[in-house]
């Protein structure tokens, strides 16, 4: 299914996105050596609560995983990079953390996430990463217009990974968003120019470029959910919920001014 969504939604899809960045950098600020990931989990659930919205992952049960999420956020620590359960771990200096939120309020979705390092070590492999999935989201959203299609986001996503060393994994990654959090289009992080679906304004994309230090070949978890690199590599992940307007693309998930 692919939605449109007229003005009256994509006012509430800006509410969704703004309670979402909001989340995510209160949530960065307080992360801090010694946190413990089912912590993080509750600070999402008292935050998401607190706004009246809906998580997007308590009841999820997609064919990829194993029964419902059961948890608020994904939080994805070094080795892992998508899906990832909150677990009873406590941060340790240097660690690499993916947060991953996607929240519904008013009957519409937004999803979102960042990637960064715990405490003061900053293992230079890993801020490489992060910043190439940054500089890689940048571009596709750059690419993202009325008359463009996914191929061409597609394109600019892939050409900043691959030019940054990376081999780029095409099970998983972004898709349109809704009334639901997981919908089509799906947006790979790498095709060609020129194909797919053409955007049109009123469609929400979840854009998300995503690498893994060293291998494209991903595992799963014993707990059915968590995805890691084969090889135990590190990874990174960054990812945005745009609308396509008639100028281009606006970014609803970023943070509040009085969040920074």
């Amino acid at each position: 299914m692919i939605e449109i969504l007229n003005p009256a939604e994509l006012g509430r899809a800006k509410i969704s996105g703004t309670l979402v960045g909001n989340i995510l950098h209160t949530i960065k600020s307080r992360a801090v050596v010694g946190t413990n990931l089912l912590e993080i989990d509750r600070w999402a659930k008292e935050m998401i609560i607190e706004a009246g919205a809906e998580s997007c992952y308590v009841d999820y049960a997609p064919s990829f995983g194993s029964g419902p999420f059961g948890h608020y956020i994904c939080t994805a620590v070094n080795d892992a990079v998508l899906h990832a359960l909150p677990r009873d771990y406590a941060l340790a200096d240097g660690d690499l953390l993916t947060l991953d939120l996607a929240v519904s309020k008013h009957g519409i979705a937004a999803d979102s996430a960042i990637s960064f390092i715990v405490g003061a070590a900053r293992p230079a492999q890993s801020v490489a990463m992060i910043e190439a999935t940054e500089r890689a989201l940048r571009a596709g959203i750059a690419a993202a217009r009325p008359g463009a299609r996914i191929g061409d986001i597609a394109h600019a996503v892939g050409t900043v990974l691959s030019g940054a060393g990376y081999s780029i994994n095409t099970e998983f990654g972004g898709h349109g968003i809704g009334s639901t959090m997981h919908q089509d289009p799906h947006v790979p992080n790498t095709g060609r120019p020129g194909r797919g679906y053409t955007l049109r304004p009123g469609l929400l994309l979840a854009i998300e470029p995503w690498v893994m230090a060293d291998t494209a070949v991903l595992v799963t978890d014993a707990d059915g959910w968590t995805l890691r690199s084969e090889t135990g590599c590190r990874t990174a992940h960054s990812e945005h919920t745009i609308a396509i307007t008639a100028d281009g693309a606006e970014i609803l998930t970023l943070p509040t001014e009085s969040a920074n």
